[in-house]
């Protein structure tokens, strides 16, 4: 068997053993790593940067995180998880989730969170990441961007170098502003919409969520604005609130069973 096909049957097989489907929304994913390995990447990393970036020392917030964080992790299911809610020192108004349940939070977003409510929609939005483990499929979605680039490059095996290297930067170009980034900004959607119903379900009210991101709208406008979307990892702040308002009365109904 030719090179060409063996490696166009391999690139087949990877995306029938890959299909997943993510919760609560049914996207269909591709997911190429087991959970145990990917809670391992997970677990490496967070304890990198820990390592590497300064811990908040004030105890009131600390616990805070926690208190919500935990709150809203009783009421998932993630294999291998070993939750862990840390608060680090940075000006910067991120939070960030890595595989296995291990969540960072930076002090420059709790002025934007406000309440505990505002909280549980950065968490929430964090913890569904991990849940519809969005780190393993990005890691998968590389994985399938370079067996293609392998692929491409033993079909133009005849062609002229200058045809190669055109070849080739086109690939990049096209896997990434067609595949990469609008699967990375799905994933974000995506997380939105999860964390609203992890929210609702952990009791805090998920219509606080708008009011999140309509102040990190405001901060966000403050300093010129995100951008064009389309060459962004991030959807733009009104389509999060338009999605979250489209959301919102299947997270409310959740809120109130959460509350009875």
């Amino acid at each position: 068997m030719p090179d060409r096909f063996r490696l166009l049957l391999t690139l087949l097989l990877m995306v029938l053993a890959g299909c997943a489907t993510a919760p609560e929304t049914g996207r269909s994913q591709l997911l190429l790593i087991d959970t145990a390995e990917e809670a391992q990447l997970g677990f490496k990393s967070f304890e990198q940067i820990k390592r590497e970036t300064p811990v908040a020392r004030n105890p009131a917030e600390a616990k805070r995180l926690q208190e919500v964080g935990e709150r809203i992790a009783a009421v998932v299911n993630l294999p291998h998880a070993q939750w862990e809610f840390v608060l680090f020192e940075s000006d910067q108004p991120n939070a960030f989730a890595l595989p296995g349940g291990k969540i960072g939070v930076y002090t420059g977003i709790l002025p934007l969170t406000k309440t505990d409510a505002g909280l549980a929609t950065v968490l929430a939005h964090e913890i569904a990441h991990a849940t519809a483990r969005h780190g393993a499929e990005r890691m998968s979605q590389g994985l399938l961007v370079q067996v293609g680039g392998v692929a491409l490059s033993t079909a133009l095996g005849g062609q002229s170098a200058v045809s190669q290297e055109l070849a080739t930067q086109a690939y990049g170009l096209t896997t990434q502003l067609g595949v990469m980034l609008p699967y990375s900004r799905v994933q974000e959607l995506e997380a939105d919409r999860i964390g609203l119903l992890y929210m609702a379900r952990a009791g805090y009210d998920p219509a606080e969520a708008i009011g999140f991101w309509q102040r990190f709208q405001v901060y966000s406008q403050s300093r010129g604005g995100q951008g064009l979307e389309f060459l962004s990892t991030h959807p733009l702040d009104d389509t999060r609130i338009a999605q979250i308002q489209r959301f919102l009365p299947q997270a409310q109904a959740e809120y109130a069973r959460a509350r009875r």
